[in-house]
């Protein structure tokens, strides 16, 4: 989500924070499905029909096909936003090839009983570059760091913070233009969820509100422009990009997880494990 629209933080019953985790299972679902098909010489165009196929196999609708732009640009063609390499956020799908080396964020949104579910996982594609590797693994560290400062009392910039530090203490340069957040009835609730910020500012957090946290870190300058597509975000000295996101909701007082990679890593290492055979 681009940084600076004013949204309304909506709080969430129990019942409905239910109803957005079998949202965003069902996101995972997709993911891990998606993990399994990643490989040198598929076509983003191919994953995101399988995508479509299982999450409408599923009763789910795809949230991000027909989203209006808030542009110019037409509305999403896609299920699935799939960025590769240095596309940091919104790549549309097309008959591009994967090639060995790449590495393909995968963002997916789900709408089921009236709810969104929305999350993200950056794959490595064949053999990559060491220093890639470590833009993958701490981007997603900076995701866990975040979440661990979503309690009750502390404010928004705790998370953004957290993500902050981590990322720059490895070299890393954060994306200032996209932040993460609320989540619900909408797509793109509020808060905003910069991934750079000061501690103890921005919004309280409370019971019941539901964040989709997603730190979009790049391994050279921050700096992004959008392509003329009106959609793809990238990064701007043409350096790779990572992006993690998961759904979360603070019950009693501490962060849960809605969303899971758990499926994700299931498929990897049914991949890892048929290469070894």
């Amino acid at each position: 989500m681009r940084f600076d629209k004013k949204l309304p933080i909506i709080y969430k019953t129990a019942k409905e924070i239910e109803a957005i985790r079998e949202s965003a299972l069902l996101v995972s679902k997709t993911l891990g499905l998606i993990a399994s098909e990643i490989r040198p010489g598929i076509t983003t165009e191919y994953l995101d029909k399988l995508a479509e196929e299982f999450i409408r196999d599923n009763h789910g609708i795809p949230a991000f096909k027909g989203h209006p732009s808030g542009s110019d640009a037409p509305p999403f063609p896609g299920t699935l936003c799939l960025s590769v390499n240095s596309e940091i956020v919104h790549g549309i799908p097309s008959k591009r090839e994967l090639r060995d080396g790449d590495v393909l964020s995968v963002d997916c949104g789900v709408i089921k009983n009236d709810f969104y579910g929305d999350h993200a996982y950056t794959f490595p594609v064949g053999e990559v570059k060491p220093e890639v590797m470590k833009l993958l693994k701490v981007t997603k560290e900076c995701l866990y760091l975040g979440i661990e400062q979503m309690q009750v009392g502390k404010r928004v910039g705790d998370i953004s913070y957290a993500i902050q530090q981590h990322a720059e203490k490895n070299g890393f340069t954060i994306v200032r233009e996209l932040v993460g957040h609320g989540v619900g009835k909408m797509l793109h609730e509020g808060p905003e969820v910069p991934n750079f910020g000061k501690r103890g500012t921005g919004p309280v957090l409370q019971n019941g509100v539901v964040l989709a946290i997603e730190p979009m870190i790049n391994l050279g300058k921050k700096d992004v422009k959008q392509l003329a597509d009106g959609w793809t975000i990238v990064a701007a000295d043409g350096k790779p990009s990572a992006h993690f996101e998961h759904d979360i909701a603070i019950i009693n007082g501490k962060a849960q997880i809605l969303s899971t990679f758990d499926y994700i890593d299931a498929a990897l290492e049914k991949n890892r494990n048929a290469v070894a055979i």
